[in-house]
């Protein structure tokens, strides 16, 4: 058992290095886990009264692990935090950012989790998350907004905003996050982080989880440099054997070799197809947004890279109609989860009122119409492998604009009236079609337009931090590549971070 020394390491040295740099001072003996520990709890309690980022402080069981580490890993000795949806570790709440689940406690650790201690990293809190991680942007009514650091008036993305804001203060050097349509690219985007989604198959969900979302959901971390990602990754995918889970629902081959060794490689002469194209018009690309791709672009040609421009290979209905239902029927479905461990039937009060809506609107769809809006998702899924069959990867912007001010998207008092009024009356199954739920859909996944694409093909994708506003914000550019190429991927984002470093970006906070 190891003994925490009187001393921590300063901040201002902690945050010069990653995750993997920091593992490699523990491994040379020159600082010990607890320290680390120490060092990561401080800055917590330093800025996390403005960030709301950690709403779950597990420090004392940060520090039982900091002393029982196993004596390898490759990342032993690390601070970590776990995102509060869909990671169980045992002992511990996860309350999904919902009040009806405020008394959960996991009894078992989900399999990632199990990967994640086996590697060294220390946990020592969960981060905020929109309840049931269903909006891009982290304001639950169970925990409060989280804030991001760049500009604390402004949301840090969603769902994995806390896991985001906590990175990009300097508090961890990676944080879990999970993604079923952009949560980790979009607060990627928001915060300066590196942000990969991997390709479906790849990260178990289980054992409590198996399909989530019909197959968008996965998980993985945001992290400020790329070899942290691809280590991450390999630990996750159960690296070197890179086994599933014992029934898991898809499979997904092997990589060639560790991911952590495609960082450094030369990615070779790729072809990039690029589009700013506006998916929803009531949303349309910001300019900045449409700046950072057109000059990521011409970085990509810098290096050597064939870049073309192309028209957006999909339209808007496979967003706003195929993958809107399935939010719908996944959130009753959620809904039901919590009603059998409520042992009653679940009241609104027990939810926030957008997510109480959703699965009534659900209700007014039938089993034909959810099956006939997945079946849609194969013309995206040959579209897009069409696609890749001439290019390597595909550039958008992640979102088609800035960072939002904290509540841009929560409903204005006459209709939060009008969904009640509407529901006290029976009627929310029966708006189906209507106008208003056509507004919602545009309003609710305009924003995501570009990000949840690559949860319904199942690609692997990633926002990068390439490029800044005037007023300080960050604006993530995402690539798109065929499934399973990870690979391809993280050797051009270790030959972007080469060439436009982004890490000893930090907000002044």
């Amino acid at each position: 058992m190891q003994t925490s020394r009187s001393k921590t390491l300063s901040f201002e040295e902690y945050v010069k290095h990653d995750a993997t740099a920091l593992a490699e001072l523990v491994r040379k003996g020159e600082v010990t886990p607890t320290e680390l520990l120490e060092t990561a709890i401080a800055r917590a309690e330093a800025v996390n009264p403005q960030l709301n980022a950690i709403v779950t402080p597990l420090y004392d069981k940060g520090r039982e692990i900091a002393n029982q580490l196993p004596e390898t890993g490759p990342f032993r000795g690390v601070p970590y935090l776990l995102k509060d949806l869909e990671l169980e570790w045992a002992g511990t709440p996860i309350k999904s950012g919902c009040r009806g689940f405020q008394d959960y406690v996991s009894a078992t650790d989900s399999e990632s989790v199990k990967r994640l201690k086996a590697a060294g990293l220390v946990f020592f809190g969960k981060t905020n998350t929109p309840e049931f991680g269903l909006t891009p942007y982290t304001e639950s009514q169970l925990y409060g907004p989280a804030h991001n650091p760049w500009k604390t008036t402004h949301s840090p993305g969603g769902s994995s905003g806390g896991s985001a804001a906590s990175v990009a203060a300097g508090i961890v050097p990676a944080a879990s996050a999970s993604d079923g349509g952009g949560s980790i690219r979009i607060p990627a985007s928001c915060c300066g982080l590196f942000g990969l989604k991997p390709s479906r198959g790849r990260i178990t969900l289980g054992p409590r989880y198996g399909e989530m979302w019909g197959g968008a959901v996965t998980a993985h971390a945001v992290t400020r440099s790329v070899r942290d990602s691809a280590g991450l990754l390999d630990v996750m995918a159960g690296g070197p054997t890179y086994r599933p889970l014992a029934g898991d629902p898809y499979s997904i081959a092997p990589p060639v070799r560790p991911f952590a060794d495609e960082v450094g490689r030369e990615p070779g002469k790729l072809r990039i197809a690029f589009s700013t194209q506006t998916l929803i018009a009531s949303q349309p690309v910001d300019p900045i947004c449409i700046t950072a791709v057109r000059e990521t672009a011409r970085l990509l040609e810098s290096l050597g890279h064939t870049v073309e421009e192309i028209p957006l290979p999909y339209e808007k209905t496979l967003v706003t109609q195929a993958f809107f239902l399935n939010v719908l029927s996944e959130t009753a479905a959620t809904l039901r989860e919590l009603g059998t461990y409520l042992g009653r039937p679940v009241r609104r009060d027990d939810v926030e009122l957008n997510t109480w809506a959703q699965a009534r609107l659900a209700e007014g769809f039938s089993a034909a119409d959810a099956a006939y809006q997945k079946r849609r998702w194969n013309t995206l899924n040959r579209s897009m492998g069409q696609l890749h069959e001439t290019y390597d990867l595909f550039l958008t912007p992640t979102l088609p604009r800035p960072p939002i001010p904290i509540g841009t998207f929560q409903n204005t008092e006459s209709e939060k009236r009008l969904l009640k009024l509407v529901d006290s009356l029976g009627g929310l199954k029966y708006m189906n079609g209507s106008k208003t739920v056509n507004d919602l859909a545009e309003r609710s996944l305009g924003y995501i337009s570009f990000a949840v694409i690559t949860n319904m093909t199942g690609q692997p994708s990633m926002s990068v931090p390439l490029y800044w506003s005037e007023d300080g914000l960050p604006i993530g550019v995402m690539f798109a590549a065929k499934q399973g190429d990870e690979a391809t991927l993280l050797r051009l984002a270790g030959q972007l971070e080469q060439a436009q470093p982004w890490f000893n970006k930090r907000p002044a906070l």
